[in-house]
């Protein structure tokens, strides 16, 4: 799809019938973005049942991909944290 195509798509408002499954389907598939981001994250949370951060989607699209197609377990909080190089890891902790 074109950028061009994918701008129009957005622009009609064509999710706005789907399933969260469908639409996180569609745009997890697609790869120029065709819907709000806000609007695709929420259902792919929803699809998978769990939050989804948004490092994932630039360093483990495949594994969401496999994730939602259930070639793949849910990944451990350390798995996801592991996506980020580890020189560019901050994790703060409250109490």
């Amino acid at each position: 799809m074109t950028k061009e195509e994918a701008i129009k798509l957005a622009e009609s408002g064509f999710w706005e019938t789907m399933t969260d499954r469908e639409r996180a389907t569609f745009q997890l598939f697609e790869d120029r973005l065709c819907m709000p981001f806000g609007v695709f994250h929420a259902a792919i949370e929803k699809t998978l049942g769990r939050p989804v951060y948004t490092h994932e989607f630039g360093l483990d699209r495949v594994g969401l991909q496999r994730e939602l197609l259930g070639d793949r377990p849910t990944p451990t909080i350390e798995d996801i944290l592991n996506l980020i190089p580890a020189d560019k890891r901050v994790v703060v902790v409250t109490v």
